[in-house]
């Protein structure tokens, strides 16, 4: 008969083996997803990925380890539901997967014996508006770091790129800046790059700026990992850009679903189903208290059930779609109805798709994924300036109505600028409308940096901008606008006959008891005009 005392002595060695195995396991983990996320997307190291994480999400429990099995097979869930083959995942996937191993890593380290084995975990993450700036030429080196201040940028600077490796394993910035010297000096700074890129706990995205411009150089940068090649002098304007398309997809704001159902318990599964998948929810459980969550939480589709008392989901999807403001946003119908005729009913009447309860959860996280993520790039096609990317004229107008009943009703302050660049005829006879552009795309930039992410910005025609600042008195929006108008006047942009700078004229007005939308717009055009007749460069605010 088998001795229970050297079982359990076997049992207990087996775990504090697996124990100290385990800090290993998620090391290898994690640095099989740096190696994914920050590298070229390979179906195959994806795949060796996948099988590490299944693996820990069956033994942990075996081994004693019940909380690191839970969070591995949650994360192994969710990467199911990856066509690897088919390339990185969305944004919000990204997110997803990264809150998922710093869950692994933490249930691990609530083991006392994994604990004292796990490396701490590093004080800070990455930080997109910190820029590491390799650069041997001083002169270069405080006009990037003005420049990029500009845009609200922190800019680290190392004369040389062997000294980059322990300040990454100390802060992480967004980005590289590598500044290639003549030869034969620019071999040290390339090899010095790619050394830091072979390495996966310190790769990041690198932009190389140049004083020559000539194919064999561009190869090198390229070779050493480079993702943007700008000669000098560097334009502004371009390189922000450059460093927004770098780091933009971990800023996506997820997509947000408004639940329309009367039954609490059904739509607050639905919540956190949708959630779950990485996405924001809210409830509405009285149909006839939906304007308000359409206005303030601006949903980018809506689930909704269909029978509800006192008001079904055909009327509100009826009375949604005589609104403007909300006609593009998909409504789908969630419902126990099979009968075919009504559901075509539902679509014809408004809807946009038709499921049926109940539904598998993977379903229903796929349809409503697809639906808002085409309902999202076709209202940027159609409310999105095609140049800056801000709002256009027509739905800045219609935001600002939005948000003035938005004040009125919840009793806050709101502010309105609108802002004008200087003499801009000037500066296209000067220096051409392509460059006239990038001024143009330079402010768009600028605001959208140093703007609160609860600001409006819209491009009101031309070179004119307007931007509503919801919870904002006069004096605060004034001071905001004018340190920005003292930021603009200092950059430096770049044309064919040179370097020059730009300046704007803005006006500030703020919502009084007695104004509407059309009031608090001519307050801020004349404050404006006010701002030009006393000489430019200047914010001025409305009396």
């Amino acid at each position: 008969m088998a001795n229970p005392e050297a079982i359990r002595e076997q049992l207990n060695a087996l775990r504090q083996a697996y124990a100290e195995q385990l800090p290993g396991k998620i090391r290898e983990i994690e640095e099989g997803w740096r190696r994914l996320d920050h590298g070229p997307w390979d179906p195959k190291e994806f795949l060796v990925f996948h099988r590490q994480v299944h693996g820990l999400a069956g033994s942990g429990a075996t081994f004693g380890f019940p909380a690191v099995s839970e969070k591995a097979r949650a994360l192994d869930d969710l990467l199911k539901t990856l066509p690897g083959d088919k390339g990185p995942p969305r944004p919000e996937i990204v997110t997803r997967i990264f809150e998922g191993l710093g869950g692994l890593k933490e249930a691990a380290g609530a083991s006392p014996v994994v604990a004292a084995i796990l490396p701490p975990p590093p004080t800070t993450g990455r930080d997109d508006h910190l820029v590491f700036l390799v650069a041997r030429d001083h002169a270069l080196t405080e006009s990037l770091t003005a420049q990029l201040g500009h845009f609200g940028y922190a800019v680290r600077a190392f004369a040389d790129a062997a000294s980059l490796g322990e300040a990454i394993d100390r802060e992480r910035p967004g980005a590289l800046i590598a500044d290639l010297p003549a030869p034969p000096q620019d071999r040290e700074v390339l090899e010095g790059v790619t050394e830091l890129q072979k390495i996966p706990g310190r790769r990041m995205p690198v932009v190389f700026t140049a004083s020559r411009d000539d194919l064999a150089t561009r190869f090198a940068a390229v070779r050493a990992g480079g993702s943007g090649y700008f000669p000098r002098p560097v334009d502004i304007s371009s390189l922000i850009d450059q460093l927004e398309l770098l780091m933009s997809h971990y800023s996506l704001e997820p997509y947000r679903i408004l639940i329309v159902d009367d039954e609490e318990p059904t739509a607050e599964r639905f919540k956190a189903v949708v959630e779950e998948a990485g996405m924001a929810a809210r409830v509405v459980t009285d149909p006839r208290q939906i304007s308000g969550p359409l206005v303030e939480f601006r949903p980018d589709l809506i689930l909704m059930d269909i029978y509800m008392p006192g008001c079904n989901g055909l009327e509100l999807a009826a009375v949604i779609r005589q609104q403007e403001a909300f006609v593009g946003i998909p409504i789908v119908f969630l419902s126990s109805e099979t009968d075919i005729g009504r559901q075509l009913g539902a679509l014809r009447l408004g809807g946009d798709d038709f499921l049926t309860k109940p539904i598998a959860e993977d379903r229903l996280v796929a349809s409503l994924t697809a639906r808002a993520q085409r309902a999202r790039v076709l209202r940027s096609f159609m409310v999105r300036d095609s140049l800056t990317g801000v709002l256009n004229h027509s739905r800045l107008k219609a935001q600002l109505q939005i948000e003035v009943a938005r004040s009125r009703r919840q009793g806050r302050r709101l502010a309105y600028a609108m802002i004008d660049i200087d003499k801009f005829k000037e500066v296209n006879d000067r220096h051409g409308h392509p460059t006239g552009d990038r001024v143009i795309l330079s402010l768009s930039r600028l605001l959208q940096n140093r703007l609160r992410k609860t600001d409006i910005i819209g491009r009101y025609g031309g070179d004119e901008f307007a931007v509503i600042l919801p919870d904002a008195d006069g004096p605060t929006a004034l001071k905001v606008l004018a340190e920005i108008c003292d930021g603009f006047s200092h950059i430096r942009h770049v044309s064919e006959r040179g370097e020059f700078s730009a300046t704007f004229s803005g006006g500030v007005a703020i919502l009084t008891e007695a104004g509407d939308a059309g009031s608090l717009n001519e307050a801020a055009d004349r404050a404006l005009y006010e701002a030009k007749n006393q000489g430019r460069n200047r914010v001025v605010l409305a009396p």
